[in-house]
């Protein structure tokens, strides 16, 4: 695979994440890496990340997302990768599940 070849990040963010715009920090900077995917919250209080692009670039992001905005209390972090779809064409938000 080559650095510049997309791949899919799946990661799920524990702790005191959610009502402390971690959602938006997420979009910001996948944004600003020129991923695609999404992020939510989900039901039982965590932050569900899928985020599509070169690996190194969501290398980038996974090291944020232990770090997340300021208010945020980041206990843990599980990541899977996977091989990207390229359905996604921007980096969004989606309903909470």
């Amino acid at each position: 695979m080559s650095p510049k070849e997309n791949i899919r990040l799946h990661a799920t963010v524990e702790g005191d994440v959610q009502g402390v715009g971690f959602r938006y920090f997420v979009v910001e900077l996948a944004q600003f890496l020129e991923l695609t995917g999404w992020v939510r919250n989900t039901f039982d209080g965590e932050v569900e990340v899928v985020a599509e692009g070169p690996r190194d670039d969501l290398e980038k992001l996974l090291r944020q997302l232990w770090q997340g905005p300021a208010s945020a209390y980041v206990i843990k972090v599980s990541s899977e990768w996977k091989e990207a779809t390229g359905e996604y064409q921007r980096f969004g938000t989606l309903h909470t599940i």
